[in-house]
Parts: C-alpha cells; structure tokens; sequence
C-alpha cells in the first residue's frame, strides 16, 4: 500500500503507538469539507442546528478556562479565535490547528493556539458527556443517603453508626466532597496523559476524620460489615493506605479482633497508639503501605482511601435501567488530618502543581521553547 505525501506519522502514534490525542503537535485537515467530515465522526453533525451551537458553547468553555485557570497574566488568546464573529466558523479551528508553517510567523501563532484550544475543547466534551452530567441527582442521591443515614450528631460530637446496631464510632468530623466541577475535572485529565474521563473516579465522595488511628480501621470494616458500601464493589488498583501499616496492624490487633469491647478500649488507650507508631518505627523494613502513585501530592499526606461503586438505577418513561458510579471514601484520624494541613501537603500546592502540568499539556511549543533557550544558555 502506498502512503501520500500528506501521510501523518503522529497520527499513526496516536492510533497505534499509546500516544494520546491531546500529545499530537497538529491536525492534519486541509479543507472544510474534511473538518464537516472529521466532526461528524467526532459525534457533532454541523448540519443539526443542535450540534453547531454545542460547539460553539465548548468553545465559550475553553475560552473561560483557559482564561481563568491556566494562561499567565500577560497572555492573551488571538482575537482571530477567541471572538466568534472573526472566526466565523468553528471547522477554521481546525484548519487553523493544521496549519504547516514557519516558526514565530503569525500562522504560527495561530495554529499553536488552536491545537491549545481544541485540547481544552475535547476534554470538556469528554468531562460534560458521562452519565453524571445527565443523572448527577440521582447518582448524589443514591450514593451518598445510606451514608449520611449513619451520621448523628449529639451535642458536640458526630457519632456514626447503623440505625440497627449498638456499634457506634465517634468522628471528629464527617464531610461529603463537593462534586468535582467540569473545570477541576478538565485540569486533572490535561495533566496526565494517562487520565481520561472514565479514570475520573473521585467526582464524588465523603471523607471521615475519626478520633484516632484505631477508630480508622474500625470504621474500614464498619462500612462493609454493615453493608453501608458493599466490599465487592471496591476497586482494588484504586485503594491507598499510608495512614498505617494494614500488617503492622493486623499483627498488634489479632487477639482482639473479635472481642469488639477489647477493640473499642483500644480504641480510646492512647498508650496503645503510641506503641503501634513504635512498632511502625521499630520495624520499618516490615512495613507496607500502599500509596496510589500521584505525581501531584506530597508523600506526606497520609490516608486511607478507596473507590467504591454503587449500583443506580434510574427510572424513566421506557421503565427503570441501572449502572454501576464510583465513589471515594477518605478516612483519616484526627492528629493525621490536622498534619495534613500544613506543610507542602496543602491542597492550594497540589493544585499548583496540577495547573503547571496541564499547563504543559496545552502548550507544549512554549515549554520546548523555554528548554531549548536554557540549553542555548547553558552551552554559551
């Protein structure tokens, strides 16, 4: 089979090669008529009315966020492209992203700008197009009222437990997370090529602050052994556990594991805390943790966490239908918790750093630029 001239190598990486989209440094349409086709493809028909303004109004999005979240005070996205009467319409994107052409030429500036556009663009499509977009009160509600049903506050304190049972924990603080936005979600897939919208696990969730280390664990097995979340459903690649050692506990709990008043006096025995992180310290080589790898979070931040999934149905006009939602549960003790405040654990730097990374991703031109002037510095 003969290849033509206009054969894309980058675009044989991306279907074949693991190379995501958003990492290809162009497009490679030439004519109108193939940015119709391209996009019918994609899944919007220009034809349908309907189609045309969703674009339009994904632009209006990327403009925002790009504006608002990832560009430095001094930039400014082309007016060619950022006002919709200049650019008429919105398969001159496209083109504009195809563009061959010389380096710091105002051609170039435009299809830099472009593929940049058309980044953000397509992960707002992907982000606005699941099934929490459309069903996101039920999934909330589905997921979230069993847990909530076992929160109790009296007086000053938060007690969870089970409508139907004596067990009780004491929290120090109990909090549902908010949804992630379409905005907090697009930044999070831009800064890992690894992350697309079916590995957004974490939209929704609750964490818990318990009292102390003890209680954490308790709590682990209180939600399955209640049936508040149900274990099959856990996602195992998914689970972090740094808080503490899970072997290091086992061992220095075994004997009680089944006398629940030995586990709750344990509980509320500092002296017991301070001989587990002893044991911790004593036998580090022994200990295991599993830590989730992200590039973003300090190592420091110590929790337990996993995803877990709800079966939801959803009733409509053609009878009920049901699919499977993730969720995440945090849970950390209260002296960990207050630790994770503060130092480069804080969740402002995480951010900063998840910003800088989808930074990156969007302009890849301008980070190149940047090292091959600091190589160029270097050899001078």
């Amino acid at each position: 089979m003969e290849l033509n001239s206009d054969f894309d190598i980058s675009l044989l990486h991306t279907m074949v090669g693991g190379l995501s989209s958003l990492d290809t440094p162009k497009l490679y349409i030439k004519s109108l008529d193939e940015a119709y086709s391209f996009l019918k493809s994609y899944g919007f028909d220009l034809h349908n009315p309907h189609d045309e303004k969703k674009l339009w109004y994904y632009h209006r999005r990327a403009l925002v966020l790009l504006r608002e979240k990832l560009l430095d005070p001094q930039e400014e996205i082309p007016f060619e492209l950022a006002d919709q009467k200049q650019l008429k319409d919105i398969r001159n994107l496209l083109l504009y992203a195809s563009n061959d052409c010389v380096a710091g030429s105002k051609e170039k500036e435009l299809q830099k700008w472009s593929c940049a556009l058309l980044r953000v663009i397509h992960v707002f499509v992907h982000s606005e197009n699941d099934l929490f977009s459309f069903f996101s009160e039920d999934i909330q509600n589905q997921i979230l009222s069993p847990i909530q049903a076992c929160v109790f506050h009296e007086g000053d304190k938060v007690i969870f437990k089970h409508p139907f049972s004596s067990e009780e924990i004491t929290l120090k603080h109990f909090e549902t997370k908010p949804f992630k936005t379409s905005a907090s979600s697009v930044i999070k897939m831009l800064s890992k090529s690894d992350v697309v919208a079916l590995k957004v696990l974490d939209k929704l969730g609750v964490r818990f602050i318990t009292e102390n280390l003890v209680d954490a664990f308790r709590l682990s097995l209180f939600l399955a052994e209640r049936n508040i979340i149900n274990f099959a459903h856990v996602i195992p690649d998914q689970s972090s556990n740094n808080l503490y050692p899970l072997n290091l506990f086992v061992e220095s709990v075994k004997s009680y594991l089944n006398d629940r008043d030995s586990m709750l006096q344990l509980s509320h025995s500092a002296d017991f805390e301070k001989e587990l992180y002893k044991k911790w310290g004593e036998q580090k080589d022994k200990a295991i943790l599993i830590r989730k790898e992200n590039s973003f979070s300090d190592s420091e931040y110590r929790f337990i966490k996993f995803i877990c999934r709800k079966l939801i149905t959803i009733n409509n006009s053609k009878g009920p239908f049901s699919f499977f939602y993730p969720f995440e549960i945090q849970i950390m003790d209260h002296n960990t918790y207050l630790k994770n405040q503060t130092g480069t654990s804080q969740h402002d730097l995480y951010k900063e750093k998840q910003r800088q990374a989808a930074r990156k991703r969007v302009f890849p031109d301008l980070y190149d630029n940047a090292n091959s002037s600091s190589k160029e510095k270097k050899s001078v």
